[in-house]
């Protein structure tokens, strides 16, 4: 049979055991705390970015838009503009040839 101090140090080393089992299963906690303040950390700068992305393409379909009308504006206007020019060349042509 074992002596009461050799029992006490049976009981100290597995104590040390347990206290050792304790302290990686703090760490392990600890660590998975840091991983899911990251995950929740990410997450919401996805939402972030993803609305931000939403913005700039609601901005560049408007965009889109007012390029067209202002293609359109600009093809009038580039229309009259040669109609003035062909009727003053016009004008121009019959004034010389009246003279």
């Amino acid at each position: 049979m074992a002596t009461a101090q050799e029992q006490r140090a049976e009981q100290s080393a597995r104590l040390d055991r347990i206290e050792t089992k304790i302290d990686q299963m703090a760490d392990a906690i600890v660590s998975l705390a840091r991983a899911e303040e990251k995950i929740s950390t990410l997450t919401s700068f996805g939402k972030q970015q993803s609305a931000q992305i939403l913005t700039l393409i609601n901005r560049v379909d408007k965009l889109e838009e007012l390029v067209r009308a202002n293609a359109a504006t600009v093809n009038i206007i580039n229309k009259i503009f040669w109609v003035v020019i062909a009727a003053a060349a016009t004008g121009i042509t019959g004034m010389l040839f009246i003279q």
